[in-house]
């Protein structure tokens, strides 16, 4: 079972060299990919707008630029987001930050992206909320036309290239269109049949038991009907959900090294291929310095190893 891990944007306080120190070590204890949480901003209590799940004032690091750092500090593990809320960025200048990160890390990204459900957010980053979900499926076609093609010629409802050209291509690009892998997060339908047509794989954040085993099976099912072959398809989950205001079950979790082990083991015989670690939940869970995090995750990750492979 491959082991990422979701960096934790409260390590801003621990300054630039902990930051590296802390992605250095997630590296050499034998993590697979460190992945990045993605909110560009997010809204205060307000009228008319319903209250999200997280506080407003929660630090979080820009997806992209934290792995550029990352990408610097590290040489072999993977650099994704989980994920990225894409119908908010332009994604010729998406398309342009994902090539550029796999050029200088050599090789090394995954694209995971959803569609989001912060409507604040989209009305301050100048996007329509209301047709994400078009504009998504645009949005994978125009950076995958970046990435493979020498011209890139796009006519969509949302988004228009014309004759325009993008280099350097990501390593990852092949003559045979191998290129970035992009996942897709989210659970509704469209998110299932999203996966089946165009996702590397799904990113399925903290749902697990029979609702894993149900999206699996849909996708699977769906990816049959249009005549892909699902096995192409992987998936990944994230062992818990994040950390949550006046929730104590979510708090301790994250130091129950077994527990997380056996959640894994639970994880891989639904059919997950990818198991991430929330190091916001080990920080919450009382691993408040880095050393302590580091301490963590390396028990988390043998616990993990020993009852997954």
């Amino acid at each position: 079972m491959k082991l990422t891990v979701e960096f934790p944007s409260v390590v801003h306080r621990n300054g630039p060299a902990e930051i590296a120190r802390l992605a250095a070590a997630i590296e050499a204890i034998g993590y697979d990919e460190i992945d990045i949480f993605d909110h560009v901003v997010m809204g205060h209590p307000h009228a008319g707008r319903e209250s999200g799940p997280y506080p407003a004032n929660m630090p979080i690091l820009e997806a992209l630029v934290t792995l550029g750092f990352i990408a610097a500090v590290t040489e072999r593990v993977g650099l994704g987001t989980e994920v990225l809320v894409l119908p908010q960025r332009q994604p010729v200048l998406a398309a342009k930050q994902f090539a550029t990160l796999d050029t200088l890390s050599g090789g090394r990204v995954r694209a995971g992206v959803g569609v989001g459900w912060q409507a604040s957010e989209y009305e301050a980053l100048g996007m329509d909320f209301h047709t994400r979900g078009a504009a998504m499926d645009e949005a994978i076609a125009l950076m995958q036309a970046c990435w493979t093609e020498s011209s890139v010629d796009f006519a969509g409802d949302h988004f228009t290239s014309t004759a325009m050209a993008m280099e350097p291509k990501p390593p990852q690009s092949d003559p045979d269109g191998g290129t970035i892998p992009i996942w897709i997060g989210g659970t509704s339908r469209a998110a299932i049949r999203r996966t089946a047509a165009v996702g590397a794989g799904w990113m399925g954040s903290g749902v697990l038991g029979d609702a894993a085993v149900e999206t699996i099976g849909a996708i699977r099912e769906e990816a049959e009907r249009i005549g892909r072959d699902p096995s192409g398809i992987e998936y990944q989950c994230q062992l818990a959900t994040p950390p949550r205001a006046g929730d104590p079950s979510t708090r301790e979790y994250w130091a129950r090294s077994a527990d997380v082990a056996a959640t894994a083991a639970a994880a891989r015989e639904a059919g997950f291929g990818w198991a991430a670690v929330n190091v916001t939940g080990v920080f919450v869970a009382g691993a408040r310095s880095i050393d302590a995090m580091i301490e963590q995750l390396a028990a988390l990750h043998d616990a993990i190893r020993a009852e997954t492979g």
